[in-house]
C-alpha cells in the first residue's frame, strides 16, 4: 500500500481525470476510507467545499449538473455518509441532473466482514442512480470513471455512484490518468422516417400544442429551440422545470403558461382543446400523463434524448430520439402548420390570466402577507441576472405557477421528488457558479431547517444570496391538501424560531417584515450584503384552496 502523499496513487489519478474533464468545484464530507482523496485535491486545482452533511453535498453537486449540464461532484465516506449521499442521488436523478459520487469503503479483504462502516454501498444506490459500480482494482479506476462519467452526462443525465475501497485508493494507478476518460460525444438528430412522421402529425393539426420539459431547458437546447418556435409558431405551455417566457421573449411562439400537479391552470384548459400534442424534453414524473391526457384520442409525438417510457395514457406514435438541439432545427425544416387563429388567440388569452392572477397581488396590503403579494414582490426581484433556487411546500406551488424566468434554467426546483430543503444548498451552489451575480431563494419555515446548517458553508466560502423564509409555522402544503381530502389535518404543526437571531448566529444577515410595503427596500438591502441574508416574512396561505380550484372533486375522488 502506498503512502496517502504518495502522487501515483489512484486517488491523484481519480482527481487528474476530474480536472481533466472540466471539475472546478467538489463538495463533500471528509472520513477515514475517503481520505486519500481529500488529500490528493487539497494539491489539484479543483475547489473543495467541505459541507456540513452529505444530502447538502449531493444537492449542491446536483446544482452544478443542471446548470452546466456537466457532472458535478460529491464525496463521502463509507457507511453513514454514503447513505446520507441517498436523497440528494434520487433528487439528481429524478431531475436530470448529471451527477458524479464518490463514497469510501472498506478495504478488500475487508468487504465481507462485520467491519466498522462495512456496507453493500453499490447495491443501495442502484435505486438511486443510473450507474453504481465499485471499484475492485486499481487498473479498473479510469475504466469505472470513464464509464460512469459518460452514463451521468448522457441521454437524460442523473447521478452515478463510485464505491472506492481504502486500499484502492491509496494503490499505485497503473493507468493513464491523461487519457480522454469520460469524453462526451455529440450526437445528431432523430431518424429521419420519425422525424417525417411527426412533421405529418403536426402539419395535419390546427389546434396543436408543445409541452416543454426539464430537458427542453438548457443553454445547449436553447437558440434551437427558440428557431423551433420560431418557424413553426406553435403555441407552447411548460411543466415547472421546462422552458418558459424567455422563448417566446426570444422571438419564439406565444407562450401560454406553466402546467403542474393540480390540472386547473389557463395552460391546462389550452391543452384540453388540442389536437395534437409534440412534447419536448418532457419526464412523465414533472406531471403524469394520466392527469393530462387519459381519455384523449388526439396524437401524441416526442423529442427527447431517450425514448419514451410509455404508459396507458401515453403512447406516442412518434418519437425523435437524438440531440434535442439537432432534432428541432431538422424538424422544422419539414413543418408548415395552419393555426387556428382562435386556438392562437385562446394561447394568448392564458397567459394574460396569468398575469392578471400576479397583478391581484399588487393590491394585496393584508399582513400576515399574502402568497399573490410575495409572488408580485418576488417577480420583480427576478431580474436577467437573477439566479434562483426554490424550495418545495405551498411557496413552490404559487412561485412556479407565477413567476416567469429569463433564460433557460433560471430558476432551479424539484419538480421530480419534491425534495424539501434544496433551495439553500442549490444557492450556495448558484453563488459558487455566478460569484458576481445576484442569487434569490425561498423556502418555507418548515424547508429552511431541513438544511440551514449549510449556512455555516456559505459565510466560510464567501457565499452570498438572499433567501426568502415564507413562515406559516406549518408544513402547509401537506396541510392544505389534507383538508382538501380528508376534511381535517394531521401531523403538520410546527413551532416558532427567531429567523433573524437564527440567521445572526451563522454570521449572516437577517429581516422580519412587518408589512408587505417593507418588501422593496429590504431586497434593496439585502441584494447589497456582502454576507447571506434571511427575509423572514410570515404568511397567510387562507388562500391555498385556490390552487386547487375546481380541481378539488377530482382530488376527492
Amino acid at each position: 500500500m502506498s503512502e496517502p502523499n504518495n502522487l501515483k496513487n489512484c486517488a491523484n489519478a481519480i482527481v487528474k481525470i476530474l480536472e481533466i474533464h472540466g471539475v472546478t468545484h467538489v463538495f463533500g464530507v471528509p472520513g477515514a476510507k475517503i481520505d486519500s482523496l481529500f488529500i490528493a485535491l487539497k494539491h489539484s486545482k479543483i475547489e473543495l467545499v467541505l459541507c456540513r452533511h452529505e444530502q447538502n453535498a449531493a444537492f449542491m453537486a446536483a446544482a452544478f449538473g443542471r446548470v452546466t449540464g456537466k457532472i458535478g461532484v460529491c464525496l463521502a465516506t463509507s457507511g453513514p455518509g454514503v447513505t446520507n449521499l441517498t436523497t440528494g442521488l434520487a433528487t439528481a436523478t429524478s431531475e436530470g441532473d448529471a451527477v458524479l459520487a464518490i463514497g469510501g469503503e472498506v478495504t478488500i479483504n475487508e468487504r465481507l466482514k462485520k467491519a466498522h462502516q462495512s456496507l453493500d454501498a453499490t447495491n443501495l444506490m442502484k435505486a438511486a442512480t443510473k450507474y453504481s459500480s465499485e471499484v475492485v482494482s486499481a487498473d479498473q479506476v479510469g475504466e469505472v470513471f470513464g464509464n460512469a462519467i459518460r452514463i451521468a452526462e448522457s441521454g437524460r443525465p442523473g447521478a452515478v455512484f463510485i464505491s472506492l475501497p481504502k486500499d484502492v485508493g491509496l494503490a499505485d494507478y497503473p493507468g493513464n490518468a491523461n487519457a480522454p476518460w469520460g469524453k462526451k460525444l455529440a450526437r445528431g438528430a432523430g431518424a429521419e422516417s420519425e422525424m417525417t412522421a411527426i412533421a405529418a402529425v403536426l402539419n395535419a393539426s390546427k389546434r396543436p400544442v408543445a409541452i416543454l420539459g426539464m430537458q427542453s431547458s438548457t443553454s445547449e437546447t436553447a437558440d434551437a429551440l427558440v428557431n423551433f418556435f420560431k418557424k413553426s409558431r406553435i403555441p407552447y405551455i411548460s411543466t415547472f422545470q421546462g422552458a418558459g417566457a424567455w422563448v417566446e421573449r426570444a422571438g419564439g411562439s406565444t407562450y401560454a403558461g406553466r402546467i403542474g400537479l393540480f390540472r386547473n391552470q389557463p395552460a391546462d384548459k389550452l391543452l384540453d382543446q388540442a389536437d395534437a400534442v409534440i412534447t419536448i424534453g418532457y419526464d412523465p414524473i414533472e406531471y403524469g400523463p394520466s392527469i393530462w391526457n387519459t381519455g384523449n384520442k388526439r396524437p401524441v409525438v416526442c423529442v427527447d434524448s431517450i425514448p419514451a417510457d410509455q404508459d396507458n395514457a401515453f403512447i406516442p406514435v412518434a418519437e425523435l430520439v437524438g440531440d434535442i438541439g439537432a432534432s428541432l432545427n431538422a424538424l422544422a425544416s419539414k413543418l408548415n402548420v395552419n393555426i387556428d387563429p382562435e386556438y392562437l388567440a385562446m394561447a394568448k388569452k392564458s397567459m394574460l390570466e396569468v398575469q392578471h392572477t400576479i397583478a391581484e397581488g399588487k393590491e394585496m396590503n393584508a399582513f400576515p402577507v399574502q402568497p399573490l403579494r410575495l409572488i408580485y414582490e418576488l417577480q420583480k426581484q427576478m431580474t436577467p441576472t437573477t439566479h434562483v433556487a426554490l424550495d418545495v411546500g405551498s411557496n413552490y406551488i404559487w412561485t412556479n405557477r407565477y413567476c416567469v424566468a429569463d433564460y433557460a434554467r433560471q430558476v432551479l426546483v424539484s419538480n421530480g421528488q419534491q425534495t424539501l430543503g434544496v433551495a439553500l444548498p442549490w444557492a450556495i451552489a448558484l453563488s459558487l457558479l455566478y460569484p458576481n451575480e445576484r442569487v434569490l431563494s425561498s423556502s418555507g419555515d418548515g424547508g429552511l431547517l431541513f438544511t440551514a446548517t449549510e449556512l455555516e458553508t456559505a459565510v466560510r466560502i464567501g457565499a452570498k444570496f438572499v433567501h426568502v423564509v415564507w413562515d406559516s409555522h406549518s408544513y402547509d402544503m401537506v396541510d392544505f391538501q389534507e383538508v382538501a381530502h380528508y376534511g381535517e389535518n394531521a401531523g403538520v404543526e410546527l413551532g416558532n424560531y427567531d429567523v433573524v437571531k437564527f440567521a445572526e448566529s451563522f454570521g449572516c444577515k437577517g429581516y422580519s417584515i412587518k408589512s408587505p410595503d417593507e418588501l422593496p427596500q429590504v431586497f434593496d438591502e439585502a441584494f447589497k450584503s456582502d454576507v447571506p441574508v434571511l427575509i423572514h416574512v410570515s404568511v397567510d396561505y387562507s388562500m391555498n384552496m385556490r390552487l386547487m380550484q375546481d380541481v378539488v372533486q377530482d382530488y376527492l375522488n
